[in-house]
């Protein structure tokens, strides 16, 4: 039994097709794509550079429309920006001209809502940003950035949080930091969280279950199930357990690449 049997459906992705239309042609981006995610469960997305897994985490936050399918959240169709669902970018994207505590709070003024200050610090404080709220960005190491925008997208208590690979441009001991903060934090809040990453091991440490996309139009490739318990220690990580899961998941991606490369090959010796 897989984690969405156990779980009820929180957010599920039917026959997703996204078509981009530039000026050099059409170019399909995801291709009848289904996933389906289950209620507080931590989803890693990965697969070769290009696939659509962006576009994929767009389309699930309603910021991006699809072309073909939809996109449920607990059962409903999703039509655009939704205030269960919170959003982490590659950046911190934090205001330059703006405290700490100033970033945090625009959404609430945006939305025209009261901020809960109480929930707000609670956050500041377990991410380590407690008494940083006059801090501007500029005074911020870009660990300290991404926990802020941790805590902006938290704020607003979503029941699901996106993250499109908000850890890329840390260095490796900052990262394994933040993997831990985030376990930390949905081991204490429990949320819908589906994580896009180019790291099989950084999946591998956060997720309930690690899903591969094929190379461009993007589709659900394969499904790899985590078993490790919760909380997590990166001394799991020198397990052979992690070292062949790892391995499985890098030849899937591999071999997705060499059948996609025969693909183009066969069509251009058709023609």
């Amino acid at each position: 039994m897989n984690a969405v049997d156990a779980k009820p459906v929180k957010l599920a992705v039917r026959s997703a097709t996204k078509v981009y239309r530039t000026a050099s042609g059409d170019l399909l981006a995801l291709d009848r794509c289904n996933l389906e995610i289950g209620r507080n469960e931590i989803v890693s997305v990965v697969g070769p550079s290009g696939c659509g897994k962006t576009t994929l985490l767009w389309s699930m936050s309603g910021l991006h429309s699809l072309t073909q399918g939809e996109i449920l959240l607990d059962g409903q169709a999703l039509t655009g920006p939704h205030p269960d669902i919170g959003l982490v970018f590659q950046e911190a994207n934090l205001l330059p001209w703006r405290d700490l505590d100033a970033n945090i709070r625009f959404p609430f003024e945006i939305k025209g809502q009261t901020p809960d200050n109480e929930w707000i610090d609670h956050l500041l404080h377990r991410v380590g940003l407690g008494g940083f709220g006059g801090k501007y960005p500029r005074e911020l190491s870009g660990g300290m950035q991404q926990r802020a925008s941790i805590v902006r997208a938290l704020s607003l208590k979503p029941s699901v949080l996106l993250m499109d690979e908000p850890f890329g441009a840390l260095d490796s001991f900052t990262r394994e930091e933040m993997n831990r903060l985030v376990e930390e934090i949905w081991l204490d809040t429990p949320t819908t969280i589906v994580f896009i990453t180019h790291s099989i091991e950084e999946a591998i440490f956060l997720s309930d279950r690690v899903v591969v996309l094929s190379p461009r139009p993007g589709r659900v490739q394969a499904e790899y199930e985590v078993p490790f318990p919760r909380p997590r220690s990166l001394e799991i990580m020198a397990t052979k357990e992690v070292f062949d899961l790892t391995n499985a998941i890098k030849r899937e991606i591999v071999g997705s690449r060499k059948r996609a490369g025969e693909t183009v090959r066969e069509v251009q010796h058709a023609s």
